[in-house]
């Protein structure tokens, strides 16, 4: 049975829908970021278990997420909860690593529509991406937050940061340690609401800036 961290900052609007599409036996931990649109009633409503997190920041609420996870089968998965992935592919997302294929496993955008993926936002993900090949030699395409991994072996990395640079520190540490990274390809849809990360120009130079910092430390 594998927990599910949500990261969550007022997506009062998308939880419905995330949260009854998580496939049978995926366990929902909602890590809210502060949210006072009452996300996490709505939550709890429907049957997530919600977890507080802090200080502001993507980061933190995954690591939040990530210390409240205790699935028996050791598989944590991570997921936005704003509706732009849909948890019904989740199983897509956890085959190769409970085949024993990969030990960290990343959803690779695809968008079902125009404008579900902003051009500013696609394009810094790919300089990322770039970037992160050029020093380190992991060939990734996407940094998408579809994503999942054993749950000791993530706490083993001791990831960091706690703003948006924590999904790039998951992949380069993993590499560090020798993790097999693997891609699959999940649908990328419109998301419910503003985007907090990459639906601005703004939010994207945020999230790049945080990544590039990350990609410092990187030997």
């Amino acid at each position: 049975m594998p927990d599910v961290v949500l990261p969550c900052l007022n997506e009062a609007g998308a939880l419905p829908w995330v949260l009854s599409r998580l496939p049978a036996g995926y366990r929902a931990i909602v890590a809210d970021n502060g949210s006072d649109d009452g996300s996490p009633e709505i939550a709890r409503a429907h049957g997530a278990r919600v977890v507080p997190a802090s200080p502001r920041g993507f980061g933190a609420a995954c690591a939040a997420g990530l210390d409240a996870a205790d699935a028996d089968d050791d598989v944590v998965c991570f997921l936005d909860a704003d509706g732009s992935l849909d948890p019904q592919q989740l199983p897509r997302v956890a085959g190769p690593l409970l085949a024993g294929e990969a030990e960290l496993v990343l959803g690779r955008r695809r968008p079902t529509e125009r404008g579900a993926w902003p051009l500013h936002a696609r394009l810094g993900n790919a300089a990322v991406a770039r970037a992160l090949r050029r020093r380190s030699g992991v060939v990734v395409t996407d940094l998408g937050p579809m994503r999942a991994c054993r749950r000791e072996a993530l706490r083993g990395l001791a990831l960091r940061d706690r703003r948006f640079g924590y999904p790039l520190e998951m992949v380069t540490k993993a590499a560090a340690a020798g993790w097999r990274i693997a891609e699959v390809d999940v649908d990328y849809l419109p998301r419910t609401g503003r985007s907090k990360v990459t639906g601005t120009p703004l939010g994207t130079a945020r999230t790049v800036r945080d990544m590039r910092r990350v990609l410092r430390e990187v030997a």
